[in-house]
């Protein structure tokens, strides 16, 4: 796949220097109304006896690739950039399918435990969904924050990965879960992230144990991250202690592996994934890394508006990257 140029040209608002405001903003600002595309609603039985909430767009354009959106930490198919960008997506004529990770948004208190950073198996499931009911279309996974560590994880972990897939994008992954944790859950910069996903994983966990009071309980006097990773994520996911979950899941183990074109967008000056962290680790030739100097988490509000109307330069990237990949080929 050729470099898109337009991937490394984001240059922040003046208003929203800096990583941190520029998180803040990108997960605050209030977007205008965009039209709700019609919805089918799938519910996906997991291995564990869990279920989880599938929603598909159907495509209105025959030729163009199926995208498939999944959710970060604490988020949902409801979420602000999930709904915006299936949305555009959508407008364009593409068919989309968004993801609700074990246990998130309309799957709440469906499956018996939280999805983690290493739940690549739910991905690989939600995938080949995709792939038999669209065997003939080229399917495009694009992951967001944890989702993309996750999606990172399953193609470069040495499964077969479906032919479908041409291509793949990570948008802010955290790729060392352990550096991301601590950033989150000790420095003071970050509290109010903290105190934002915990507050979210808490409403989780409440609808978890209402409906299976039998499975280990996340509902405990947790105050960060870190804590929440050791005393639940660690133990619900079949790890020995906290360090073996965050070494077999961080996705930074599995880039040279990836066999599949893939793209990773993180801004130098993400709050939780320092730019630093993706010149320690070995990727393959398949990998293009864009690393803009600003954006933050997710951010990424644009000095000038994108040719869809507003500043959101993260959505605009996606559609470019999802155009570019088609252009490439990409098609099936």
């Amino acid at each position: 796949m050729k470099r898109n140029p337009f991937m490394e040209s984001f240059v922040a608002h003046w208003g929203a220097p800096g990583g941190v405001v520029q998180t803040i903003v990108g997960s605050q600002l209030k977007d205008k109304r965009l039209p709700c595309p019609p919805r089918i609603r799938h519910e996906l039985h997991l291995h564990d006896q869990g279920r989880a909430i599938l929603y598909e767009i159907e495509p209105k354009d025959k030729t163009l690739p199926i995208v498939l959106l999944a959710h970060g930490m604490g988020g949902c198919s409801e979420s602000g950039y999930m709904k915006r960008i299936s949305t555009k997506l959508w407008l364009r004529g593409y068919g989309v399918i968004l993801v609700n990770q074990s246990g998130c948004g309309p799957g709440m208190g469906l499956s018996p435990r939280m999805w983690n950073g290493g739940s690549s198996e739910d991905l690989a499931q939600m995938i080949d969904f995709v792939v038999q009911r669209y065997p003939e279309k080229s399917l495009a996974p694009v992951g967001f924050s944890l989702s993309g560590n996750v999606l990172l994880k399953y193609l470069g972990e040495g499964r077969k990965v479906p032919d479908n897939i041409s291509g793949a994008l990570a948008v802010n992954p955290p790729v060392d879960l352990r550096v991301a944790s601590d950033i989150i859950s000790r420095k003071w910069s970050c509290a109010l992230f903290n105190k934002y996903y915990m507050r979210l994983i808490r409403n989780q966990a409440v609808a978890l144990v209402k409906q299976f009071p039998l499975a280990l309980n996340p509902l405990k006097n947790l105050k960060t991250i870190w804590d929440f990773d050791v005393s639940y994520t660690a133990p619900a996911g079949g790890f020995k202690d906290v360090d073996d979950y965050y070494d077999r899941s961080s996705s930074k183990h599995y880039l040279e592996g990836i066999k599949t074109p893939t793209s990773i967008l993180s801004a130098e000056d993400d709050p939780f994934v320092p730019g630093y962290l993706f010149n320690q680790v070995a990727m393959s030739e398949k990998v293009t890394l864009h690393k803009p100097e600003n954006g933050g988490h997710m951010g990424y509000i644009s000095r000038h508006a994108t040719p869809h109307g507003d500043r959101r330069w993260m959505d605009y990237a996606v559609l470019e990257w999802i155009k570019d990949m088609h252009d490439a080929g990409g098609t099936r």
